[in-house]
Formats: C-alpha cells, sequence, structure tokens
C-alpha cells in the first residue's frame, strides 16, 4: 500500500507543469505555461492569490491545442517574492505595468487576459493602457471602484481567525500562518487608504479606453462585489458582453468550472470581426 502511495504522489508531482521564473525589473515573476494552441491566455489571480490557489482548474480545463495557456503568481504574491507588494492607492497600475513588461519579456505580442478580483482590475487597467497588447478581456469578481459596504465587508474579513478553514487553508499553505495573517490585513488597510485617498476609485476612468472585446462573468451573490460594478462595466466598456450565474458567489470559475471554461472559451475563439 505505501508503493501505492508513493507512485501517486510522485505521479501527481511529475504532471504538474514546470513552474518557471523570469526577471521583470526588481520583481522575479513565478510563471507557468502549458498549452501549443495559438490563441494565448493569460490568468491572473485575485488578491494575495497565485497560479495554483487560483487557477488549476483553467490550467488543466482548457483546450491545451486551442490555447496556450499562461498563469503567473502576482508581483509580490506566492513565488513571485521578494520584494513583497506595498498596498499604495496605485498598486494595480503598477501591477498592469509590470504584467505588459512580463509578456514582452516572454515575447507575447498579444494575449487575452483571463482575470478574477484584483486579477481583474489590473487586467482592465493593462486592456485600456495597452491595447495593442490585448487581444479579448474576460473579468469576473472584479470592480472598478469601491462602494462604502464593500469596504466594511473587507473590515469584516480582515482578521483571517474569522475564514473557515477550506478558505484559510490554501494560502496558509503558500505563505505561512502569521505571513498570510499580516499580509492580508495589509490589503484591507490598502483598500481603506485607496478609498480615502480617492474617494473609493480604482479604475473607472480607464474603462472607455478598453477596445478589446469583454466578457464579463458574475456570480449574484458574491458577498465582497456588488451587483452594480456589472452594470457600470458593462455601461462603460463599449461592445461587452454579460453573463450572470444567479448563485454563484466570488469563486465561480472553481464552482462552476466546466461551465465557466466552456464559456470563456467559446468567447475567446470568437472572430472579432
Amino acid at each position: 500500500m505505501r508503493t501505492i502511495r508513493l507512485c501517486r504522489v510522485f505521479l501527481s508531482t511529475i504532471s504538474l507543469p514546470k513552474e518557471e521564473k523570469v526577471k521583470v525589473g526588481n520583481h522575479n515573476i513565478n510563471y507557468v505555461k502549458v498549452g501549443t494552441g495559438p490563441h494565448h491566455v493569460f490568468c491572473m489571480p485575485g488578491a494575495l492569490g497565485t497560479i495554483w490557489t487560483d487557477f488549476k482548474p483553467q490550467i488543466e480545463g482548457l483546450n491545451k491545442e486551442k490555447f496556450t495557456i499562461l498563469a503567473w503568481d502576482p508581483v509580490g504574491y506566492g513565488k513571485s517574492r521578494p520584494p513583497e507588494k506595498e498596498f499604495t492607492a496605485n498598486f494595480y497600475e503598477k501591477d498592469a505595468d509590470v504584467a505588459f513588461e512580463f509578456l514582452k519579456q516572454l515575447k507575447i505580442p498579444k494575449i487575452s487576459l483571463l482575470g478574477w478580483s484584483d486579477g481583474g482590475i489590473t487586467g482592465l487597467i493593462l486592456a485600456a493602457k495597452y491595447p495593442s497588447a490585448v487581444d479579448k478581456l474576460v473579468v469576473w469578481g472584479s470592480n472598478s471602484f469601491i462602494l462604502p459596504h464593500e469596504l466594511e465587508a473587507y473590515k469584516k474579513i480582515k482578521d483571517v481567525k474569522t475564514w473557515s478553514s477550506k478558505m484559510r487553508q490554501p494560502m496558509v499553505d503558500v505563505y505561512g500562518e502569521e505571513k498570510f495573517a499580516t499580509y492580508w490585513a495589509s490589503w484591507v488597510e490598502g483598500m481603506e487608504a485607496l478609498f480615502l485617498e480617492k474617494d473609493g476609485n480604482i479604475c473607472s476612468e480607464l474603462l472607455k479606453k478598453i477596445k478589446s472585446p469583454t466578457l464579463i462573468l458574475h456570480g449574484e451573490k458574491d458577498p465582497l462585489v456588488d451587483n452594480v460594478h456589472v452594470s457600470h462595466l458593462h455601461t462603460h466598456i463599449e461592445g461587452s458582453r454579460i453573463h450572470l450565474y444567479p448563485d454563484g458567489k466570488h469563486n465561480i470559475h472553481i464552482r462552476y468550472a466546466d461551465d465557466f471554461n466552456k464559456k470563456v472559451q467559446e468567447f475567446l475563439l470568437l472572430s472579432n470581426n
């Protein structure tokens, strides 16, 4: 039995895509690239998220003959440390700038973005600032501004001890108990500072500059991102489309992975004409 277990561990280890690193400015960016398809897709995790905490169902489930799938540990997260992220009022824009340089380093001239939560915000900014680099844009659980009650929701989950073990453990595995607790608290404090400094605005003024075909997905029971953001993004991103999950919460790409992947693939493969 022990031999069988060891074999299973070995097989599961060798089946994981190889992670690599590339230096972008002062950052050592950790990433994986899988698939051989002509359409490049860049998976952008949420707050404190990493390749494997946030995008395992997409890395494993998207069609690798039609797509080449790229996923990173964002600046200051996971294995893309040190340096650690400073949650300044403009950290999303800084992440977008690093993402653009990262793609240049990998010699990928054009890519479609899959951005969840904070990763979606970075994707919105990237698509607005560097339109020639972005083919299509898919975002979910994302917002271009913060509402007062959303800030209060962040504050309520500032203490990670209040989280369920299912939600907390993947992050503890990445950062350790103490570091995760302090890092997450820093993120919440960053949101408070951003709210006060910019009156809650993150990137709303940039939405009109997005020219890439855009799909906005949303779980209508998302406890962190109000439904108003869907209509706001849709109104201000010309030609954007919407798909709603009535019972979905914040992580629709994980809970509804098969359906999510199917809808995203269909959108990405549509002709832009």
